[in-house]
C-alpha cells in the first residue's frame, strides 16, 4: 500500500473529511486531495504531523511494503465504531457504475417528488372552475376529475420511487458498510465532485429562492383582487402557481442533493463517514419506513376529510424542515 492510500485509509478510519484533516494539519484541502491522489507527497514536517495525528509510525507511512499489522502506534478511540467492522472493497468499475446509475436516477427521484407536490394542483384548479356557470353539466364533475388526476400523479410518483429504488438496491452496501476504494477511485470521484460543484451550488441557490418567493402570487392576488369580482378565481390560480414554484424548487434541490450525496458515499464523507454509517439502519427505518409514509398518509387523509386542497399542500414544504429537526433530535438523544 502506497503513502497516498495509507493517508486516505487512516483519514477514513478516523471518520474525517479531507477538509477536517487539512484543518488539523494547517494545510489546504487541495493539498490533502493531492496527497491522496498520489499527485504530490507531504514534506517531512507534515509526515511527522500525520504520524502524530493518526497514531502510526513514520516508518509505516513511508515504506510501501508495510501493512496494517505494522501500525504499532495506532490509536483505537472508543467513539470509532468502524474498527471491528469488515471492510468491503470497491473497484473502479463498481464506482463508475454507481455514479452512472445514480446520475440517471437523480432526476427521476426528483420528478417523483415534484409530482407529489403538484398532485393537488388539478383539484384546486378544477374546483375553482366550478364557480363558473358556463361549464354547466361538467361543473358537478370537475371535483371528481381533479381527484382522478391527483391519484394518477401520486401513482406515477410511487411507481418511480419503487422502480428506481429497486434498480439502486444493489448499491445499498455502499451506504451501510465500511468500504475501501481501489487505487485511483478517490481521485476520480473527487475530480467529478469538483466539476459538479458549481452546478450543485447553482441548483441549491435557485431551488431555495423559488421556495422562498413561492408565496408571492398569493400576496399579489390579495393586493390586486381583494374584494373584487375575480377574487376567488385569482386566489385559486395563485395557490396553484405557489405549488408549481415549490415543486420546481424542490425538484432542483432533490436532483442536486442526490448527485452530491453520490460523491459523499464513495468518499465516505458527511453523513456517510464510517462513524455515521452505524446509524444508517436506524436512520432509514425512521425516515423511509415511518416518517415519509406517515406524512403522505396525513396529507391524503387531511385533504380528503376537509376538502381544503388549497391549504393542505403546506405539509410538503413543512415536512422536510420537520424531518431535519426530528433527525437532529434523534442523533442528540443517542449521543451522536
Amino acid at each position: 500500500m502506497i503513502l497516498a492510500d495509507k493517508i486516505m485509509e487512516l483519514r477514513k478510519k478516523n471518520g474525517w473529511s479531507q477538509e477536517e484533516l487539512a484543518e488539523r494539519l494547517n494545510v489546504s484541502r487541495q493539498s490533502v486531495s493531492k496527497w491522496e491522489g498520489a499527485q504530490s507527497v507531504p514534506d517531512m514536517n507534515k509526515l511527522l504531523a500525520l504520524s502524530d495525528i493518526f497514531g502510526v509510525s513514520t516508518d509505516y507511512l513511508l515504506r510501501d511494503e508495510l501493512g496494517e499489522e505494522y501500525m504499532l502506534q495506532e490509536k483505537r478511540t472508543e467513539e470509532d465504531p468502524s474498527e471491528s467492522i469488515p471492510i468491503r472493497k470497491v473497484s473502479m468499475e463498481e464506482a463508475n457504475a454507481f455514479l452512472a446509475d445514480k446520475a440517471v436516477a437523480a432526476p427521476r427521484f426528483a420528478l417523483a417528488v415534484m409530482l407529489c407536490i403538484l398532485s393537488p394542483v388539478p383539484v384546486i384548479l378544477l374546483a375553482g372552475l366550478t364557480e363558473h356557470s358556463q361549464f354547466g353539466w361538467w361543473s358537478d364533475r370537475m371535483g371528481g376529475l381533479g381527484i382522478i388526476l391527483l391519484l394518477l400523479c401520486v401513482g406515477s410518483a410511487v411507481a418511480m420511487f419503487v422502480m428506481n429504488g429497486l434498480k439502486l438496491q444493489k448499491y445499498g452496501y455502499l451506504e451501510r458498510e465500511v468500504i475501501e476504494t481501489a487505487y485511483g477511485v478517490s481521485g476520480m470521484v473527487r475530480e467529478r465532485q469538483e466539476r459538479f460543484r458549481s452546478a450543485y451550488v447553482g441548483h441549491l441557490t435557485v431551488g431555495i429562492v423559488l421556495c422562498v418567493i413561492a408565496a408571492i402570487p398569493i400576496f399579489v392576488a390579495v393586493v390586486l383582487w381583494d374584494g373584487g369580482k375575480w377574487e376567488g378565481q385569482a386566489m385559486v390560480i395563485a395557490v396553484a402557481i405557489v405549488l408549481i414554484l415549490i415543486a420546481v424548487g424542490v425538484f432542483l434541490l432533490v436532483r442536486a442533493g442526490i448527485r452530491w450525496e453520490t460523491f459523499q458515499i464513495l468518499l465516505e464523507e458527511g453523513d456517510y463517514s464510517r462513524k455515521k454509517k452505524t446509524e444508517k439502519e436506524e436512520y432509514y427505518m425512521i425516515s423511509h419506513s415511518v416518517f415519509w409514509p406517515l406524512v403522505t398518509a396525513v396529507y391524503l387523509i387531511w385533504s380528503f376529510a376537509t376538502g381544503d386542497w388549497h391549504f393542505t399542500w403546506v405539509i410538503w414544504p413543512v415536512a422536510p424542515l420537520l424531518h431535519t429537526v426530528l433527525i437532529g433530535l434523534w442523533r442528540m438523544l443517542r449521543g451522536a
